[in-house]
């Protein structure tokens, strides 16, 4: 039980109704896992209003409400607490909750459109090697050292993420990276956390479908730069065209890598991963633990014998000389890198890419991508990605928009498979030794969501 006084402490109270000096036994966002004497904090989300559930909650056992739009009655015996945000209250409401757990580690963030995954799985690698007890918050797993738990987003909800912070308290970690999403800083995910540093990677078109335009997204994860303190770091990437002002406004100190300007640390490393999208993810790994005072040689080689991460730029090479490379690029930007490192692989052979887009979101995206994958390949294979609840029909309709019809008629260079099973097998049966297959956009991902059901998919 804890106290719900230092459960809402550091939080903006605009109005309370009932006792306060009480204590509570758990804090829910949802009406579907209340317990008795449990905290319900009534999230106004993008399609459901957490406010209908309170009766709900009440009848469950709920004692204490945080609200914030206002409410009609309020029942004896139950503690109200009106705040200006409720996602934001949660956040610190969770840490609060969990005894405030970043304090107790050094958490670092890592964000950007490309490269989180890679960067924030090699730190933790990097680390356990150097002897440090460390976790990891990311898309594919989470960690707490050697343990792996199933992710379900990129950044958890506000309690889950507090509550994984303790866990990794409890079993000793030094240190937390975590991918930090542009959603889960929309969101308020992050709220209350103390960051001890933040890294950005790179900047390119994904999300328009959430954020609308490239400035509302770039303002987003601007945010959690701007709200590092003084006594953290943030490390940037210089290359990028927003690398600089991504982190303009920050307090916290500022480092910069890169390899094509002049920065802190531009220097290239050996490591067994491909790709220049790589080698600014190994670099961006290199100088976060150079900055944490790691010793030099030892994190180069440590880092020359890691492994490439599930899911990117996974190679593997058959008998007669076919190479098939998995990877996660879901983005334009992404799919250029990948297939610039292919082509670059590549002797007298040709590329094949198979390639989707997924349904329900950033549809901008959709036609941009099928140009990419046509321009820089030799055969396109057009299929399905994770469909979620849109009509596949529909989202390769808006794919092959992006590429001349004329193209599209012409045997044996543009094919549209709607079953990705069926897309990979013929790209398989278009290949002669020498060639290169790309299976594009689901990388780690064990599933494949299609209205709604995640159906298994390796």
């Amino acid at each position: 039980m804890k106290l719900l006084l230092n459960v809402i402490k550091n939080i903006e109270v605009l109005e309370s109704h009932g006792n306060v000096d009480i204590s509570i036994s758990a804090i829910s966002l949802s009406n579907k896992d209340i317990v008795e004497n449990a905290l319900f904090t009534a999230i106004v989300g993008n399609v459901t209003d957490g406010h209908k559930f309170i009766p709900d909650v009440i009848s469950k056992g709920a004692k204490v409400i945080v609200y914030q739009n206002e409410l009609e009655n309020y029942e004896h015996g139950v503690t109200y607490v009106r705040v200006r945000d409720t996602k934001a209250a949660l956040g610190v409401i969770a840490h609060n909750f969990y005894d405030r757990p970043s304090f107790k580690l050094k958490l670092f963030g890592i964000t950007g459109t490309n490269g989180k995954t890679t960067t924030a799985t090699l730190l933790h690698q990097l680390f356990l090697n150097l002897g440090h007890k460390t976790g990891m918050i990311g898309t594919v797993v989470n960690k707490i050292n050697d343990k792996s738990i199933d992710a379900v987003r990129t950044t958890p909800d506000q309690i889950n993420l507090n509550r994984l912070l303790a866990e990794m308290v409890d079993a000793g970690c030094e240190y937390c990276f975590m991918e930090v999403s542009s959603h889960a800083v929309s969101e308020k995910r992050i709220s209350g956390l103390h960051f001890a540093g933040g890294v950005f990677t790179n900047l390119t078109h994904d999300h328009l479908d959430y954020h609308k335009t490239i400035e509302n997204y770039f303002n987003t994860k601007k945010t959690f730069f701007d709200g590092l303190h003084e006594a953290s770091f943030v490390l940037s990437n210089i290359d990028d065209e927003r690398g600089r002002d991504m982190v303009a406004d920050t307090k916290a100190k500022k480092y910069f890598y890169g390899l094509k300007t002049h920065a802190d640390f531009f220097n290239r490393l050996e490591t067994k991963l491909l790709g220049e999208f790589n080698a600014y993810n190994a670099l961006a790994v290199y100088a976060t633990a150079h900055i944490l005072g790691m010793d030099s040689e030892k994190i180069k080689n440590i880092l020359a014998e890691l492994e490439p991460v599930e899911g990117r730029f996974n190679y593997f090479k058959s008998a007669n000389g076919v190479t098939g490379i998995v990877d996660y690029a879901h983005t334009p930007d992404a799919l250029v890198n990948v297939l610039k490192t292919v082509q670059e692989m590549k002797k007298d052979g040709k590329i094949i890419t198979v390639v989707g887009c997924g349904g329900d979101r950033d549809k901008a995206k959709r036609p941009i991508m099928a140009k990419i994958a046509y321009d820089m390949s030799d055969i396109v294979i057009l299929t399905s990605d994770n469909p979620r609840t849109e009509n596949v029909e529909d989202i390769l309709s808006d794919m092959k928009a992006g590429i001349h019809s004329e193209s599209i008629e012409v045997n044996n260079v543009v094919h549209i498979i709607e079953d990705r099973h069926m897309a990979i097998a013929m790209a398989c049966e278009l290949t002669q030794s020498g060639d290169f297959i790309l299976l594009a956009g689901k990388g780690h991902e064990k599933y494949q969501e299609v209205n709604g059901v995640k159906n298994h998919f390796d």
